[in-house]
C-alpha cells in the first residue's frame, strides 16, 4: 500500500508546515516558524496554532489508511489554549483521537517548540461527513 500521506493542498502551503505522521488516531505535523505567520509581535500567531491543532487533529479522526479514500469530516468545536512563546526553528503539532462513535469523534492536540517546550493545547469535536473515493490519490 502506498503512503496515506495526502499532497499539500494550498492552505498547508500557504502556513508551510508538513505531515510528518499519520496513522489510526494520530497525526503530527512540522511548522516552521517563518516571518509573514508571526503577530505583531513578531511570534507566531494564535491562529496558526489553532490551524496546526485543528488540522493535526481532523487528520487523526479522518484516518483510512487507503490514500484512495478520504474520510470527510467538519469541525464542530475547536478550543485552544495558549501557554507559552514558541522558540527554535519550528513547531511539532500532534492531534489523537480520543473517542465518538458513527456520526461525531473526540480529538486532544498539542503544540511543542524544538526544545519540547508545550506551547499549546487543544481539544476538538468533528463530525463525519461520509467518504470520498479518488481516482488519483495524490
Amino acid at each position: 500500500m502506498t503512503s496515506p500521506i495526502e499532497a499539500s493542498y494550498p492552505f498547508q502551503e500557504t502556513l508551510g508546515f508538513t505531515v510528518t505522521e499519520w496513522t489510526d488516531g494520530a497525526c503530527t505535523l512540522k511548522q516552521p516558524l517563518l516571518d509573514h505567520l508571526g503577530n505583531r509581535y513578531r511570534i507566531l500567531h494564535g491562529g496558526v496554532h489553532a490551524s496546526l491543532m485543528d488540522t493535526a487533529m481532523g487528520f487523526a479522526v479522518a484516518y483510512t489508511g487507503d490514500p484512495a479514500l478520504r474520510q470527510l469530516i467538519m469541525t464542530l468545536s475547536l478550543n485552544v489554549s495558549y501557554l507559552g512563546v514558541a522558540t527554535g526553528a519550528h513547531v511539532i503539532a500532534t492531534g489523537r483521537k480520543t473517542g465518538g462513535g458513527r456520526s461525531t469523534a473526540f480529538a486532544t492536540g498539542e503544540i511543542h517548540d524544538e526544545t519540547g517546550a508545550l506551547i499549546a493545547t487543544a481539544t476538538g469535536v468533528f463530525r463525519y461527513r461520509g467518504t470520498e473515493q479518488r481516482t488519483d490519490p495524490k
